[in-house]
């Protein structure tokens, strides 16, 4: 039998219910104070994993078997470096939609950040037509770059899971960058004398 916890609260209008709040992942921690490199590893990681602070260590994912592994190998870790660390899974009772919302914020930071880096690469690409240097070695790397851009961008997706705003500009600018480097391509393959 399901626990009172377990089902959504009803509205108290003839059995409608009301959302439940996500399910979180809660890493909790402490880390010894030096060397501050430790400090600095947790929080890269966390960052990698999309986490967002609640405030000082203690950190939020939603829930998710991705997010639950990645959040067990960093209390692992944290815990083999002699720190101290619990994960949670947790329900907000209350403020669960500032949570989502500094969720998505955070979603759409990196969304910028990708939008920004889009723009170096059509800088960079827009540059190499300028200066009429058309060579394989270039384009082998910003094929490399390129990756890079969708590859990030795959990773946001993945844990954008309450669809922030911000996909939509980033999508785009990626997808603008793969036009630009085909046009390079094609260019570089007619200075070769091997255009299609």
């Amino acid at each position: 039998m399901p626990r009172a916890l377990d089902r959504p609260p009803d509205d108290g209008a003839g059995g409608h219910t009301i959302p439940a709040s996500s399910e979180w992942l809660v890493l909790v921690y402490r880390v010894p104070s030096e060397p501050t490199r430790l400090r600095a590893t947790v929080w890269r990681r966390l960052r990698g994993t999309g986490a967002i602070y609640l405030q000082n260590s203690v950190a939020a994912l939603p829930a998710g078997p991705a997010a639950e592994r990645a959040l067990r190998k960093l209390r692992h870790e944290i815990v083999e470096l002699g720190g101290a660390a619990v994960l949670l899974a947790s329900h907000a009772l209350v403020g669960d939609s500032d949570i989502q919302a500094a969720f998505q914020a955070a979603r759409n930071d990196e969304y910028e950040e990708i939008v920004d880096k889009g723009q170096d690469f059509l800088a960079g690409i827009d540059k190499e037509f300028a200066a009429a240097h058309f060579s394989f070695a270039e384009l082998e790397e910003n094929e490399v770059d390129h990756q890079k851009l969708v590859n990030w961008l795959a990773k946001v997706i993945d844990r954008d899971v309450f669809h922030a705003p911000g996909r939509a500009t980033a999508e785009k600018a990626v997808e603008e960058c793969g036009e630009a480097l085909e046009r390079y391509a094609a260019r570089v393959y007619a200075e070769d004398g091997d255009g299609a």
